[in-house]
């Protein structure tokens, strides 16, 4: 499922890492419960960075003197013991040396009041992990009944919600009618994230972590047509500084181009930057498309694909950002694209 994000431009096989985030009693412990009791899971490793908070079978990891678990599924299970970039290492390493169970993907559980950003920062930041990991998607769980609530009380769960690639809506059976007020608030808030109900945790875990980087038929429309997501949607009702747009282009992006532009955005954006994901043709390269993954002012080494995913060949960027102007991330790329194209035809 993970094929298309595997490989980067050396043909190396990659391992995908993706990080599981909700604010505290929206049904992520339960979700991760039922995923590792699930065949459909084997060959993943979890690790749990709030082991007080998890309700799963985990005595066996408390009484152990061993901080990794082999479960039946053949998941290996880890809390983390300090720094996350030497657990990643540490199971990398015990993977290479062959004294863990074989695993395919890696997933990230966070504490419910974590800022997920920290967090996506350690997997795209370290060069040794950027040669072994590459950075998959996001799901954050938000609860039915009291979400909306909590979107209007807590900060961290609004970043949560910001980030993601996948909205897993628990506790669906529950609410007493169908939950439009925090629909809605997803909507305004993140309106590329498919959201996914789950009752008692239950969902294929397949809808979980397919989670590609680009879905070119949820984020066609939003470069044309930057508030038609909204819909009827009473803008008073959200976080107006909180905005989701795309940049799309026709032509192929210089790579020198593409550089510059994601390093002035991180210097200058990157606090409010909450999420740049996209697909982009690079100028010499046009038929490998490029993955871009950034957060805040970190991005993760693009991974080039081996074709493109469907016959829409555009660069397409999608920003999640906080008081971030569609029209200034515009600007900024056409006046970047602008010079390099005139100083390569000076040359």
């Amino acid at each position: 499922m993970y094929d298309e994000l595997r490989k980067r431009g050396t043909g190396a096989v990659m391992i995908p890492v993706c990080v599981l985030t909700g604010f505290l009693g929206s049904g992520k412990t339960t979700l991760l419960g039922r995923l590792l009791k699930s065949p459909e899971f084997a060959r993943t490793a979890v690790i749990i960075n709030e082991f007080g908070e998890i309700g799963l079978d985990h005595d066996l990891i408390e009484t152990s003197d061993e901080s990794f678990v082999t479960l039946q599924t053949g998941c290996l299970c880890c809390t983390i013991r300090g720094d996350l970039v030497l657990t990643l290492a540490d199971i990398l390493r015990r993977r290479d040396a062959g004294t863990v169970t074989p695993f395919d993907r890696v997933v990230i559980e966070t504490s419910g009041l974590a800022d997920p950003a920290p967090i996506l920062h350690a997997v795209m930041s370290d060069e040794a992990l950027a040669e072994r990991l590459v950075l998959a998607g996001v799901v954050t769980t938000v609860d039915a009944v009291h979400g909306a609530d909590t979107l209007a009380r807590q900060p961290e769960s609004v970043k949560q919600v910001a980030v993601a690639d996948r909205l897993v809506l628990t506790k669906a059976d529950l609410a007493a009618e169908r939950p439009i007020a925090v629909l809605d608030r997803l909507a305004a808030l993140n309106p590329s994230a498919p959201v996914l109900p789950a009752s008692f945790g239950d969902i294929d875990p397949a809808r979980l972590f397919d989670a590609r980087i680009w879905d070119p038929s949820k984020l066609a429309g939003l470069g044309e047509e930057p508030n038609r997501h909204h819909g009827a949607h009473d803008r008073n009702r959200h976080d107006e500084r909180i905005a989701c747009f795309a940049l799309i282009r026709e032509e192929p992006i210089p790579a020198v181009a593409l550089t510059l532009f994601l390093e002035v955005l991180a210097e200058h954006c990157g606090a409010d930057l909450l999420r740049l994901k996209g697909i982009v043709a690079i100028a010499e390269s046009p038929e490998r498309p490029a993955v871009i993954h950034g957060v805040q002012h970190m991005f993760h080494a693009p991974a080039f694909l081996e074709r493109w995913p469907s016959d829409d060949h555009r660069s397409r960027l999608v920003f999640i950002a906080r008081d971030l102007p569609r029209e200034f991330a515009e600007t900024l790329l056409d006046a970047i694209e602008a010079e390099v194209r005139e100083t390569a035809g000076s040359a």
